[in-house]
């Protein structure tokens, strides 16, 4: 909690408040409030303030209506880092389909989906995004799927985002899935350029097949593993467009 410490701290002397003032207004608040629990004192702000103590919801809504601050944003303080968007940590999700409306969720929904994502045109080749400036560790790699690249069709369009997980470049057995949406899906190197979908390699480990879907009428290609093909990795995550 000394995030939201410090930041307390710093408004409370912006103001130009003792911590016996804030007190004293937490005091009238709660009087006014008739909820005691909204009340504040001096020494209990000070060991919030140096991150000794733990800050209730309450009192929280009394420092926020003391200090004229909007409670969300003291409660944001609360989080460990200001690392921006919480793009390689999965949060988890509710039991019930939301509209999301602010906070972490919002927050990585629109890191995934920005507002211009279904207004760019897709490029005509599967293509892997530059590293550079990317918040992703350097095991991940993202990938924009080409107009041309149609083995995943309808399943992955063109003009969907990949995540790739470039640690992770095994080809799976059949036996480690069991139907198409479980099965992984690859993003590849060849001669021709990129390309993403499922694989196969045969029972000597020589050739290595690139299975397209059933809907994509797009013919499977075959190339000598490791020879002709290079295995970037496994895509692990995507921000998939419905419309072409």
């Amino acid at each position: 909690m000394l995030g939201i410490g410090i930041k307390l701290r710093t408004v409370r002397r912006q103001w130009g408040l003792s911590l016996r003032e804030v007190e004293e207004r937490s005091v009238r608040l709660a009087q006014e409030w008739g909820d005691q629990s909204c009340q504040i004192s001096a020494s209990w702000l000070a060991r919030v303030e140096r991150g000794r103590h733990e800050l209730t919801i309450p009192k929280l809504i009394s420092l926020a209506t003391i200090y004229n601050q909007p409670a969300e944003d003291l409660l944001r303080q609360c989080r460990p880092t200001e690392a921006g968007p919480p793009q390689n940590h999965q949060l988890p999700g509710p039991n019930t389909t939301l509209l999301l409306d602010n906070g972490p969720l919002d927050e990585q929904a629109r890191y995934l989906l920005p507002d211009s994502f279904n207004l760019d045109s897709p490029p005509e080749e599967t293509t892997l995004l530059p590293a550079e400036g990317a918040a992703l560790p350097s095991q991940y790699r993202r990938a924009i799927i080409g107009r041309r690249d149609r083995t995943l069709d309808p399943m992955i369009r063109a003009g969907s985002i990949l995540k790739i997980d470039t640690q992770k470049r095994a080809i799976a057995s059949r036996k480690e899935w069991t139907n198409e949406f479980d099965r992984p899906i690859y993003f590849l190197l060849t001669h021709t350029g990129y390309m993403c979908g499922w694989c196969e390699l045969d029972r000597d480990s020589i050739w290595l097949t690139l299975v397209t879907h059933p809907l994509s009428h797009a013919s499977s290609q075959r190339w000598r593993y490791r020879k002709e093909v290079e295995v970037i990795g496994r895509v692990v995550a995507g921000a998939l467009r419905f419309t072409a």
